[in-house]
C-alpha cells in the first residue's frame, strides 16, 4: 500500500527527497500561468537542491539566531529567493535494503534495527527577497522545540560526495528514539508573525515533488496530492484489522480514512491488468452529504495526481485545465440520479465503487430493496423512504427543525418550559429509539421501565427527568402517529426488522466499509452498517463523542465498540465466518491541525470538567495538543450595560463604525440572543448560534452570553469548582462553597449537556477567542479556567483593542461559500454583499426564502406555504436568469421544486423544462392538464427520458387527446393507423375510434362501435351514412327500432313521442328506405311514424294491429291497440255495426294484455321485454327503464307523484310479478272505461216503442232507434254477438282478478249484463227475434261468447241469494231460462238458491216452492212441468209480486207453447201430430216439448191468470210491480205486451175438438174490447179484439207484414195422408217440411243446439264457486226483500209431495267415492303445479340462474352419451356452481369496464386520475377476455370436457379463482359458488382414519411387572 501512495522524486532529480508545502505549490501554478520563466526557475533550483547541492547561494541561513534548527533560503533569480529547511521524517521505504546510503556514525553503534529516518528537503515558500522577515526566527525556534537530537539530525550533514564541493548525500537515521523536548525561552511574536507560523506548521501541507506533481503542474490541472503524515497516522492507514479511530475535530480522522480508501485502490489499479483481482467494493459514509462531497471530491483529485505520474508531454497538453466546482448549490438538491447511484442497493456495479454517500442515501437504497410488500402502508413508508426529497417525504419526515418548529409547540407546557428541544431530541432518538437495547423491542422503542432504569452515569443528560422525557416521547409519539410522520429511528428499525427477519440483502456485500463522524448516527445505525460489510476486519469507525452535528446522536465509542463486539461475537444469521478474525484496534489522533495550543488547551479543559464528572458519557482520549502554541481565550466579564468600553469591540471609536472580518464570527446561544444583540449593535458582521455554527470554522470567534442564556443556575455551575485543584488566585479551594457532586448527581445533569455545548463553541476558533459574558454564572468556568492558566481576563476598565479585523473581497466570498455550503444562508448573503456579489447574493437569499417556507411546513395555513413556496421559486428564476452556463439548470430544478410546492404545476413544468429534467417537466405538465406541452417534451426529449416514463406519460397523453373530441394534440401520438386503432379499442375511447373509422369509410366498424357503447342514435346515423350497404341499412333500422321500443314503450304518452329522443328517432326514421326492409320492420317502423304524427291516425293503427295480429306479432299489435284505445272514441249514437267493430278490435287489445297478465313466464320473451322496456342483465337480472309502464302508478290508483325512479335489478320472479300485476291494473282500467261506454251507447238497448211503432214520442230517450224495417235477423244476431263480445272482455278481467268474482259489486255488474244478454236473446217484442233467428255465423268467436255466458249464469245460479237480491224472482226466471236454453240446466240442481236460501214468500201452498215449478217447467222434462208452471205462474201474478213484465210473457208463452204442442201430440199421436200447424217459430226449437204425457189438465187456471194479467196491463191502475229495463211501463208498453200475449193467446191450431177451449180464448181477447167510444182499443192490438176466432191467423200475418223477421212456420209432414191447407202459402208463410218429429227442433235450431253442446277450452278459464262471500263488501250488499207468506188462494191438487215450509240449511248433493277420489287427485295435481309455479317465480337469482345451467349440462350430459365416472359428477356437480360464479365475475367486470369510461370520468372528475383510469381500464380489460375465454372453455358443451381431465379441470378452477380474485367488487358476485366448486374439485380430500380402539388398561395391577 505504502508503494500504491507515495513517489519519489520528479524523474531526473536527486536522492534528496523535495516535500514542497501548500504556499510554495500554488506559487508554482501561478509561475506556470502567468511567468513560464520563472517556473522553469523554480524547477531548476528544485532539481539542484535534490542533488545536495548546498552551495553558499542553494543554503543561506535566514534565521538570526542561529541557535535553533536552521531555516535557508536559495537565491533564484534578481530577488526571488526559495525558502526551506533540512527535515528529518520517517521513510516510506523503511524495509526495502538500501544501497549507497551512508548512516550517521555517531548512532550507528548503539543501535542494530533498521533505519527508518531519512533527511528530506522542505519546501516552505517562494518569496522575494524583501518580503522575508522575522517569522523565520520564529520558525526556527518553534521547531527547535523537538529536541536536540532532532536539532542534531536537522544540522548534521555526511560528507561531501566529492572533496572540496558541497554535494551530499542525505543521511539516514534510526527511529526509536527518545528525545528530550527542549523548552527554549519564549519568543515574543506579534499576531502577523503567530498567523504566518500557523499558517506553515498547522495549515500547510507537504507532499513530495514528484513526477506526478510535476506533470499536474505542467497540465496546469487542480488536484491533490497525497502529503506527509505523522506516524501515528501511518499506523491507522496501514492497519490490517478493522479499527476505531477517535479523535477530537480538526485532529485528520477524515485523512486517514481517504488515504486508506486510497491506497487500496491504487493498489488494485496497479496489480489488476496482471491479477484477475475484483475491483474492492469500498464504500464511505457520513451523515453529511456536503462532507461526504467534499471528500469524494478530495479523492478524486488524489486519484488523478496518482495517475498523472505516467503521461507523457504529449498526453499532458492534451489535459484541460480542471478547476474545482464552484457553484453556488445546496449539495442536497442535486438529485441521486445526477450523481451515476442507482436508486437500489443490489443495482450497484464494481464501477460504482469506491463509494461516498450518506447514511441517508444508502438506507434509500436499501429501503428501495428490501420494503417492497403487498401492504399499503408498506409500501407508502418505502416510498417515503426512497424518496427522502419528494414533497411528500419530505413533509412526513420528522428531522430537528420539524420537531422543534412543528411539534415542540403543542406539548404540553409543563413538560416543555425550561428544557431545551435539542437535548431532548437527542435522548428521544439516541435513546429511547435508538439505542442498542431498543433492539430487544419488537417495536424498536424502549418501555418506560427500562427507560426509567438506565443507569445515571453513563446517561447523565436527564436522569432525574427521566419521567419528563417520556412523557414528551409519548406526546410526539402520539402526534407523529395521527399525521403519518416518520423520523430516521424508525426507518433503520424497519430496515433492520426485515433483514433480521429473514430477508437476505439483495446485492453484494462490501469489502471496506468506513463511517466518518459515525457519532452522527444512531447506535442502531451501526448494525444496519455492519450487516453490509462481508470483511469484519474491513471496518473503519471515525468519529468524535465530544460534539455531534447531526441531531438524534446520543452514544459513545465505547458503546460502539462494544455493540460491534457482541454482534461478531454473535455469529448472527447475517455475519458467519469460517475463519479466526482479528480483534479491531482502536486508535486515538491528538493532535489539532485546526486550532493553535492556546484554543485547545481551553477546549481540552472542558472534555477534563465532563469526563471528571460523568466518566461514562464521554470517551476517554489521550490530551489534545495544537502543533503550536498561541493566544489564549480571552474572558470579558463583569461589563455592564452602560460600560462604554464594553461597545468598542463592537462598534469602535465613538463616530465610527467597524465590521468583524470574513473569517470572524460572533456565537450565541440561540435565535433570541442573536435577535436581541442584533437590536444593540446592528450588523457588524456573522452573528449565528451555536446550532448554526457546527461544522464550522472561522479565524476569530466571539462567544457572547453564552453563561448568560444559559437555562442552568449559578447553584449548579459551581459544581465545577470541584474540579479544581490548589489555590485559584487568592483563595483556597476550600473557601470557594463547592457543592458536592455525589450527594445528588441528577440535578447536575444538565451541566454535562452544557460543558458539551461549550465545547463546541469553543473549538470553533483556529486562532483567537473572546468570551464575553456579563452574567455571574460564568464565574466558576473562570474560576476553573484561571486555575490552570488557560484564559487571560478582561476586567472593566483594562484597554481593549479592537476585535474585528478587515477581510478582502475575496475573503468575503471564500467565507460565503463556506457558510452557503453549511446550510447558512442569511449568512452567506451578509458575506456576499460585503464582497460586492449582488448575484451570490439573491442565490443565499433564494435559498434562504426556501428554507422559510420550509419552516412553515406543519405550522402555517396551507395557502401561507404556498405563498412562501411561491416567492423562493421566482427568486431562484430570477437566479438562474442571471447565471451562465449550466449553473443555471440547477436552479431552475430547485425553482420547480419549489413551485410544485406551492402548487403551481405549470410554473414547476416549465421551470424544470428549462432545468433539462425533461422527465420531471412532462410529468408536471401532465399533472397541470397542460398535455400539448407534455407531447412537445415527449416528441422533443423522450430520448433523455427513461423509457417507462416516457411510455406512461405517452400513454396518458393517448388517454388524453383520445377521451377529447374539441382538443387534438400537437402532433400524432401513434406511428400507424393500426396501432392508433389497437390503442382505442383497448382503452373504450370510441369517440375517437369512431372519428378514425368514419375517416376511413368505415361506417359500419363506427355504428357497432356507437352502439357497444350505447350511442345508438349516432350509431344510425352512422350507419345511414352508407345507405347503399344493405346490412347497414338493415342495422340501421333494427337499432331505430331497439330505440324507439326503449323509448316509447308501452304506456308512454304519444305527447313524449314528440320531444326529444323519441322525437329524433322519428326524424331518422325517415331517412330509412322502407321498400327495402322485412315487412315487420317496416310495419313496427310505421307504427311508431303513425302514433307520433301531430293527428293520430286511428285507421292506420288498426289496419297495423291487424296485419301485425295476422303474421301473429302480438307485441307490435298491442303497441298499436294502446294507442288506439289510449283515449275511447265517443260511441253513444254509434251504429251496430261500428260498435261491433270496435268491441272486437277492443277484445283483441284486452285480450293481449290478459294473455301477458296470465302468462307464466312473460318476461321469458323479448318481444315482451322490448313492450314493457325490461332490460335482461342476465339469465335471472332485470332492470326497467325509466319511465317505464311498470314504474308508472296505475291510473286507477294514482298518486300525486307519477314519476318513480328506477328500481335497482330486480330477479325474473321480482319483474314477473311486477308486471302481470301491472298489466292486470292496466287492463281493469281500461275495460272499466270501456264498460262505461257500453253503458252509455245505445246499442245495448233498443227502444221497444220505436220498434213496434216506428216513432217515440219521449225526446230524451237514450235507447237505440232501429226501424221495424230493419229488425231482421242481422241485426237481431249483431245485438247478441256485441253483448257477448262484452262479456268476453269483461271475462278477462274476472279471470286475471279471480277473487273479483267474490265481490257483490261484480256479482250485480254480471247479473246486469246476463240481464242485457237475456234481453238481447229474448227481445220483449216478436219484431226483435228470438232464438229462431240466432245464427251463430253471423256472430264473431260465438262460442267464446257462448262459452263466457254459461260459466256466466253457472256462477250466477249457484251465488245468487234471495236474502241479497232485490229483483230474485226475475233473476232466477232469466237465469232458469238461459240455462234451459244454452244446456246448463244441472247448476239449477245445486243451487242454494233453490236447496237452501229460499224465501217463504215463493211458496205455495201445499208449501211448493214456485223456483221449482218454474225450473220444472222451463226444463220441460217431467210430465206435470206444464202443471208446475202455471201454479208458480199462477201466484207470481195472483200475489202481484215484482216481476219483469218481458221475463213473465217470456214464462207465459213458453207454457202456452208447451200446453199447445202437447194438446196436439195428444190429439193425434205420431209423426204427423204437426202437420200443418201453424206456429212461432220459437216455439219448436226445443225439443223437449215434442212430448205427449205432459198434464195439461189447469190450464183453464192459466187462462184465468192470463186474464187477469191482461185486465191489470189495461187498467190504468196498475202497480208498480211489473216493470222493464231501461225505461218505465207506460201505456203504450202495456198495449204492446197485451198485444203479444194474444199473439199466444190466438191458439188457432187447437185441436178442433177443443171448442171449450176456444170459446175461452176467444172470450178473453174479446173482453179487452173498449166499451167507451171515446176510448178506443189500442191499434197494437186492436184487430185481435174485432177478429173472430178463424181470423186470428190473419190478424198475425197482418201484423208481421211490417216485420223483417219471419215469425211463423208452417209444419207440413212429408208422406201424410192428412190434408194440407193452402192458406199458408197464399199469406207467404214459410213452409217447412219434415219426416220425423226431431227433426223440426234440430234443423230450426242447430246454431242453439251447437252452443249447448260445445265448450271451448281456449277460453279463458272460469272456476265457478258454489255460494256467495261470507263477508261480502259493504259497499255492495243490497237489503234482503221482505219475506212474505204464500197466498191461501192455490189451485188444486200438486203433483209433487210438498217441501220443506222453511229456509233451514238442505244437505248438499252426495258423491260417489270415486267421484270424491278423482277430485281429490285433481285437487292434489293442481296444487303442486301452482307451489312448483310459486317456487320458480320466488327462488333466488343464483337458485335460478345455477338451475338453468344445471339444465343445460344436464341435457348435454344425456345428448351426448356422458360416460359414468367421477368426472361426470364432477361436471354434474360442482361445474354449475364454477360457471356461475365464473359468470357472476364476468358480468361484474363488464359492468366495471361499462363504468370506467375514460371520456366520461375525464369528463366528471378531471385528468388527475387519468393513469389511474388507464390501468384499470387495462387490467379490467384483460381480465374480462380471460373471463369469456374460461367461459368457452368451460361451457357445457366445449370440447375441454370431452376429455374427462380432471387435473386439467383443476387447473381451470384455479384459473377461475385467480380471475375473480382480480376482479374489483368479485365479492357481490358469488364467492360461496366458488368455494362450493374448488372445495370438490380442487380441495384434497381427508381420509377418513378409522379410529383405533384404546386399551384396557382397568384390570392391569400397577403393582406387578
Amino acid at each position: 500500500m505504502r508503494v500504491s501512495l507515495y513517489f519519489g522524486n520528479a524523474d531526473g532529480f536527486g536522492d534528496w527527497r523535495i516535500l514542497i508545502g501548500t504556499n510554495a505549490t500554488k506559487k508554482l501554478r501561478e509561475f506556470r500561468t502567468s511567468d513560464t520563466k520563472k517556473f522553469k526557475t523554480v524547477y531548476k533550483k528544485l532539481k539542484e537542491l535534490s542533488s545536495g547541492q548546498f552551495s553558499n547561494e542553494n543554503q543561506n541561513r535566514l534565521d538570526g539566531t542561529h541557535s535553533g534548527v536552521p531555516i535557508f533560503e536559495a537565491r533564484m533569480q534578481r530577488d526571488l529567493r526559495l525558502v526551506y529547511q533540512i527535515d528529518c521524517i520517517p521513510d516510506h521505504d523503511t524495509e526495502i535494503e538500501r544501497q549507497g546510503r551512508p548512516y550517521m556514525p555517531v548512532l550507528r553503534a548503539h543501535h542494530t534495527c533498521l533505519l527508518d529516518i531519512l533527511e528530506v528537503i522542505k519546501i516552505y515558500g517562494i518569496y522575494t527577497h524583501t518580503r522575508l522577515d522575522g517569522v523565520w526566527d520564529a520558525m526556527s525556534y518553534h521547531l527547535s522545540r523537538k529536541g536536540e537530537e532532532y536539532l542534531r539530525r536537522c544540522i548534521y550533514r555526511n560528507k561531501p560526495v566529492l572533496p572540496g564541493n558541497k554535494v551530499y548525500v542525505p543521511a539516514v537515521f534510526p527511529r526509536e528514539i527518545h528525545d528530550v523536548v527542549m523548552e527554549p525561552p519564549p519568543l515574543p511574536l506579534g499576531d502577523q508573525e503567530m498567523d504566518q507560523l500557523h499558517s506553515f506548521l498547522v495549515l500547510d501541507k507537504y507532499v513530495t515533488f514528484s513526477q506526478a506533481l510535476l506533470n499536474g503542474l505542467i497540465a496546469k490541472n487542480d488536484v491533490e496530492h497525497v502529503f506527509e503524515l505523522t506516524l501515528q497516522e501511518r499506523k491507522i492507514i496501514e492497519c490490517t484489522t478493522s479499527c476505531y479511530v477517535l479523535g477530537r475535530s480538526g485532529t485528520g480522522k477524515t485523512t486517514t480514512m481517504l488515504f486508506k480508501m486510497l491506497g487500496i485502490q491504487r493498489a488494485w489499479q496497479l496489480h489488476s491488468e496482471d491479477f484477475d483481482i475484483p475491483r474492492p467494493r469500498q464504500i464511505f459514509v457520513t451523515k453529511s452529504r456536503m462532507l461526504a462531497k467534499k471528500v469524494e471530491e478530495y479523492f478524486v483529485k488524489l486519484l488523478q495526481s496518482l495517475s498523472l505520474a505516467g503521461c507523457t508531454l504529449e498526453e499532458l497538453a492534451r489535459l484541460q485545465s480542471r478547476h474545482v466546482d464552484r457553484r453556488l448549490v445546496d449539495d442536497d438538491d442535486v438529485p441521486d440520479t445526477q450523481s451515476g447511484i442507482p436508486q437500489r442497493y443490489s443495482e450497484l456495479e464494481e464501477r460504482h465503487f469506491p463509494l461516498f454517500l450518506t447514511f441517508d442515501h444508502l438506507a434509500r437504497m436499501i429501503a428501495a430493496d428490501i420494503l417492497e410488500a403487498d401492504h399499503p402502508e408498506a409500501k407508502r413508508i418505502a416510498k417515503l423512504f426512497m424518496h427522502s426529497r419528494a414533497p411528500e417525504a419530505l413533509d412526513t419526515f420528522v428531522s430537528y427543525e420539524v420537531f422543534v418548529n412543528s411539534y415542540w409547540p403543542h406539548f404540553p407546557q409543563r413538560l416543555t418550559k425550561g428544557r431545551d428541544p435539542w437535548l431532548m431530541f437527542g435522548e428521544i432518538m439516541g435513546i429511547i429509539k435508538g439505542s442498542e437495547k431498543s433492539l430487544e423491542f419488537g417495536d424498536g422503542i424502549l418501555d418506560k421501565n427500562t427507560y426509567y432504569n438506565l443507569p445515571s452515569r453513563s446517561n447523565p443528560t436527564f436522569s432525574g427527568q427521566r419521567e419528563v422525557v417520556y412523557a414528551i416521547y409519548e406526546a410526539y409519539s402520539k402526534l407523529k402517529r395521527q399525521r403519518q410522520h416518520h423520523d430516521v429511528a424508525d426507518r433503520t428499525h424497519a430496515i433492520l426488522k426485515t433483514l433480521l427477519g429473514g430477508t437476505s440483502l439483495k446485492g453484494h456485500q462490501v469489502d471496506f466499509l468506513y463511517v466518518d463522524e459515525a457519532q452522527d448516527n444512531l447506535l442502531i445505525d451501526a448494525l444496519l452498517l455492519r450487516l453490509l460489510c462481508n470483511n469484519p476486519e474491513g471496518l473503519f469507525w471515525a468519529g468524535d463523542t465530544a460534539q455531534t452535528i447531526s441531531a438524534g446522536s446520543s452514544f459513545r465509542f465505547d458503546d460502539l465498540k462494544a455493540f460491534i463486539y457482541r454482534v461478531e461475537a454473535g455469529h448472527t444469521a447475517h455475519i458467519v465466518r469460517e475463519r479466526a478474525v482479528s480483534l479491531p484496534e482502536s486508535f486515538q489522533l491528538a493532535i489539532n491541525y485546526r486550532s493553535h495550543g492556546g484554543i485547545v488547551n481551553c477546549a481540552h479543559s472542558v472534555i477534563e470538567l465532563i469526563s471528571h464528572f460523568w466518566p461514562n458519557s464521554i470517551d476517554h482520549l489521550q490530551p489534545e495538543h495544537g502543533i503550536i502554541d498561541g493566544s489564549k481565550p480571552v474572558l470579558f466579564m463583569g461589563w455592564g450595560k452602560d460600560t462604554t468600553h464594553y461597545q468598542q469591540f463592537f462598534v469602535g471609536a465613538p463616530g465610527s463604525h467597524i465590521e468583524f472580518g470574513a473569517q470572524q464570527c460572533i456565537l450565541v446561544r440561540n435565535e433570541r440572543a442573536r435577535e436581541k444583540l442584533q437590536q444593540q449593535v446592528g450588523e457588524i458582521g456573522l452573528i449565528m448560534t451555536l446550532y448554526e455554527s457546527k461544522g464550522l470554522e472561522f479565524n476569530d470567534v466571539l462567544l457572547y452570553n453564552f453563561f448568560e442564556d444559559s437555562n442552568v443556575d449559578l447553584s449548579r455551575w459551581r459544581v465545577v469548582l470541584a474540579a479544581i485543584d490548589g489555590l485559584v488566585g487568592d483563595h483556597n479551594r476550600s473557601q470557594l462553597h463547592v457543592p458536592t457532586f455525589g450527594r445528588d448527581e441528577s440535578r447536575y445533569a444538565a451541566i454535562c449537556s452544557e460543558l458539551k455545548l461549550l465545547y463546541v463553541g469553543i473549538t470553533r476558533a483556529r486562532r483567537r477567542l473572546w468570551i464575553v459574558d456579563k452574567s455571574d454564572k460564568a464565574e466558576p468556568m473562570k474560576l476553573f479556567w484561571s486555575s490552570r492558566s488557560q484564559i487571560q481576563n478582561c476586567a472593566p476598565g483594562t484597554d481593549v483593542s479592537c476585535l474585528a479585523v478587515s477581510s478582502t473581497a475575496e475573503e468575503w466570498a471564500e467565507s460565503g461559500r463556506s457558510l452557503f455550503q453549511h446550510k447558512r444562508y442569511t449568512q452567506a448573503m451578509h458575506c456576499f454583499a460585503r464582497a460586492n456579489m449582488p448575484r451570490e447574493v439573491r442565490i443565499a437569499e433564494a435559498y434562504h426564502f426556501r428554507e422559510l417556507a420550509r419552516a412553515t411546513i406543519g405550522i402555517a395555513l396551507l395557502t401561507e406555504q404556498q405563498r412562501a413556496f411561491s416567492k423562493a421559486a421566482e427568486a431562484f428564476v430570477t437566479c438562474a436568469s442571471e447565471t451562465p452556463g449550466r449553473e443555471k439548470l440547477q436552479y431552475y430544478r430547485t425553482a420547480a421544486e419549489c413551485y410544485v410546492r406551492a402548487a403551481e404545476d405549470r410554473e414547476a413544468a416549465d421551470a424544470y423544462l428549462n432545468a433539462e429534467e425533461y422527465e420531471l417537466a412532462a410529468k408536471r405538465y401532465r399533472k397541470a392538464g397542460i398535455f400539448n406541452k407534455t407531447v412537445d417534451v415527449l416528441k422533443s426529449h423522450s430520448e433523455k427520458m427513461s423509457r417507462d416514463c416516457s411510455e406512461e406519460l405517452l400513454t396518458v397523453c393517448r388517454l388524453y387527446y383520445g377521451s377529447k373530441d374539441d382538443e387534438k394534440p400537437p402532433s400524432s401520438l401513434f406511428r400507424s393507423v393500426e396501432e392508433e386503432l389497437e390503442f382505442l379499442d383497448a382503452y373504450g375511447l370510441d369517440v375517437a375510434l369512431v372519428v378514425l373509422y368514419e375517416s376511413h369509410g368505415k361506417y359500419v366498424e363506427a355504428g357497432e362501435l356507437h352502439l357497444s357503447e350505447d350511442r345508438p342514435l349516432d350509431a344510425i346515423r352512422v350507419f345511414l351514412m352508407d345507405k347503399s350497404n344493405q346490412h347497414a341499412v338493415g342495422r340501421a333500422a333494427d337499432i331505430l327500432l331497439e330505440c324507439l321500443w326503449e323509448h316509447c314503450s308501452f304506456g308512454v304518452a304519444r305527447q313524449e313521442l314528440q320531444n326529444g329522443v323519441p322525437k329524433t328517432l322519428i326524424s331518422l326514421s325517415h331517412q330509412l328506405p322502407l321498400d327495402s326492409l322485412s315487412p315487420r320492420v317496416r310495419g313496427e317502423i310505421k307504427m311508431f311514424q303513425t302514433a307520433a304524427a301531430e293527428e293520430l291516425d286511428r285507421a292506420t293503427l288498426e289496419a297495423l294491429a291487424e296485419s301485425f295480429t295476422k303474421r301473429d306479432e302480438k307485441v307490435p299489435a298491442l303497441w298499436c291497440l294502446n294507442h288506439v284505445f289510449s283515449r275511447l272514441p265517443q260511441l253513444f249514437s254509434a251504429t251496430l255495426e261500428d260498435f261491433a267493430h270496435f268491441l272486437r278490435k277492443f277484445y283483441t287489445y284486452s285480450h293481449l294484455l290478459y294473455i301477458i297478465a296470465s302468462h307464466n313466464d312473460p318476461v321469458g320473451g323479448r318481444g315482451v321485454r322490448r313492450l314493457f322496456g325490461i332490460i335482461q342483465l342476465s339469465d335471472d337480472q332485470y332492470e326497467v327503464q325509466p319511465g317505464s309502464f311498470i314504474l308508472a302508478t296505475p291510473r286507477a290508483v294514482s298518486t300525486d307523484d307519477d314519476e318513480q325512479k328506477s328500481p335497482s335489478p330486480s330477479t325474473r320472479g321480482q319483474i314477473t310479478g311486477a308486471l302481470k300485476e301491472r298489466v292486470r291494473l292496466h287492463l281493469r282500467y281500461q275495460v272499466n272505461a270501456e264498460t262505461r261506454l257500453c253503458y252509455n251507447a245505445k246499442v245495448f238497448s233498443q227502444c221497444l216503442l220505436y220498434a213496434v211503432n216506428g216513432s217515440c214520442n219521449y225526446a230524451k230517450c237514450k235507447q237505440h232507434h232501429v226501424p221495424p224495417s230493419s229488425l231482421d235477423p242481422a241485426q237481431y244476431n249483431a245485438r247478441v254477438g256485441i253483448h257477448l263480445q262484452q262479456m268476453r272482455i269483461l271475462q278477462l278481467v274476472y279471470s286475471a282478478f279471480p277473487e273479483m268474482r267474490e265481490w257483490n259489486s261484480i256479482k250485480g255488474e254480471i247479473a246486469d249484463w246476463i240481464a242485457h244478454l237475456y234481453e238481447a236473446f229474448f227481445p220483449p217484442f216478436r219484431a226483435q227475434g228470438s232464438l229462431a233467428s240466432l245464427n251463430w255465423a253471423s256472430i264473431q268467436e260465438a262460442r267464446d261468447g257462448i262459452r263466457v255466458m254459461r260459466n256466466w249464469v253457472r256462477g250466477s245460479i249457484y251465488s245468487l241469494e234471495p236474502r241479497y237480491s232485490a229483483n230474485f224472482l226475475t233473476d232466477i226466471l232469466r237465469l232458469i231460462k238461459l240455462s234451459s236454453a244454452f244446456g246448463e240446466s244441472d247448476a239449477l240442481q245445486n243451487a242454494n238458491c233453490v236447496l237452501r236460501y229460499r224465501p217463504r214468500m215463493l211458496f205455495r201452498p201445499p208449501g211448493r216452492y214456485i223456483v221449482a215449478d218454474m225450473i220444472d217447467s222451463v226444463q220441460s222434462f217431467s210430465e206435470s212441468s206444464i202443471s208446475a208452471g202455471v201454479l208458480g205462474l199462477r201466484h207470481i201474478i195472483r200475489n202481484n209480486f215484482q216481476v219483469n213484465l218481458s221475463v213473465l210473457c217470456d214464462c207465459i208463452e213458453e207454457l202456452l207453447s208447451a200446453y199447445v204442442l202437447t194438446l196436439r201430440f195428444k190429439n193425434n199421436p205420431g209423426v204427423d201430430s204437426l202437420h200443418d200447424v201453424v206456429l212461432p217459430r220459437s216455439w219448436l226449437i226445443r225439443s223437449n216439448k215434442l212430448d205427449a204425457r205432459k198434464d195439461v189438465r189447469n190450464v183453464d187456471h192459466l187462462l184465468d191468470d192470463i186474464q187477469y194479467l191482461l185486465e191489470r196491463l189495461r187498467s190504468d191502475n196498475i202497480e208498480e210491480n211489473l216493470w222493464l229495463m231501461h225505461t218505465n211501463v207506460t201505456p203504450v208498453h202495456r198495449s204492446i205486451f197485451i198485444a203479444r200475449i194474444m199473439l199466444c193467446l190466438a191458439s188457432y191450431n187447437c185441436p178442433p175438438y177443443w171448442v171449450g177451449l176456444k170459446a175461452k180464448v176467444s172470450n178473453i181477447i174479446a173482453s179487452l174490447r173498449s166499451n167507451d167510444t171515446t176510448r178506443l182499443v189500442p191499434s197494437v192490438y186492436r184487430k185481435y179484439t174485432e177478429a173472430a176466432y178463424e181470423h186470428y191467423l190473419r190478424v198475425i200475418v197482418t201484423y208481421d207484414e211490417k216485420h223483417a223477421i219471419p215469425n211463423l212456420v208452417h209444419l207440413v209432414c212429408k208422406g201424410t195422408r192428412l190434408r194440407t191447407s193452402n192458406f199458408a202459402t197464399a199469406w207467404r208463410i214459410e213452409r217447412f217440411s219434415y219426416n220425423r218429429l226431431e227433426e223440426i227442433p234440430a234443423r230450426l235450431a242447430s246454431p242453439l243446439i251447437a252452443a249447448r253442446s260445445s265448450l271451448r277450452v281456449e277460453a279463458p278459464a272460469f272456476e265457478p264457486r258454489p255460494g256467495i262471500s261470507s263477508q261480502p263488501k259493504p259497499d255492495h250488499v243490497d237489503p234482503s226483500p221482505s219475506i212474505e207468506p204464500a197466498k191461501a188462494h192455490e189451485p188444486t191438487g200438486d203433483v209433487e209431495d210438498p217441501l220443506s215450509d222453511n229456509d233451514q240449511d238442505v244437505p248438499s248433493v252426495a258423491a260417489t267415492d270415486k267421484e270424491k277420489s278423482a277430485a281429490r287427485l285433481i285437487q292434489h295435481i293442481y296444487r303442486q303445479h301452482r307451489q312448483k309455479q310459486k317456487r320458480r317465480l320466488e327462488r333466488s337469482s343464483l337458485e335460478a340462474e345455477r338451475s338453468a345451467i344445471f339444465v343445460a349440462c344436464l341435457k348435454h350430459a344425456q345428448t351426448s352419451g356422458f360416460a359414468q365416472g367421477f368426472y361426470r359428477l364432477l361436471y354434474l356437480g360442482p361445474l354449475p356452481h364454477l360457471l356461475l360464479a365464473l359468470k357472476k365475475g364476468v358480468n361484474i367486470a363488464t359492468f366495471v369496464k361499462a363504468t370506467t369510461k375514460i371520456p366520461g370520468l375525464l369528463l366528471k372528475e378531471g385528468h388527475e386520475r387519468l393513469e389511474e383510469l388507464g390501468r384499470q381500464r387495462s387490467e379490467i380489460s384483460s381480465t374480462l377476455k380471460q373471463g369469456h375465454d374460461l367461459l368457452k372453455k368451460l361451457s357445457p358443451d366445449s370440447q375441454f370436457h370431452k376429455n374427462r381431465d380432471i387435473g386439467a379441470l383443476k387447473d381451470a378452477v384455479l384459473r377461475v379463482k385467480e380471475v375473480l380474485h382480480r376482479i374489483p367488487g368479485s365479492a357481490r358476485g358469488a364467492p360461496e359458488e366458488l368455494d362450493i366448486a374448488y372445495k370438490a374439485i380442487v380441495s384434497e380430500k381427508q381420509a377418513r382414519q378409522k379410529e383405533k380402539p384404546s386399551l384396557n388398561v382397568e384390570d392391569l395391577n400397577p403393582y406387578e411387572y
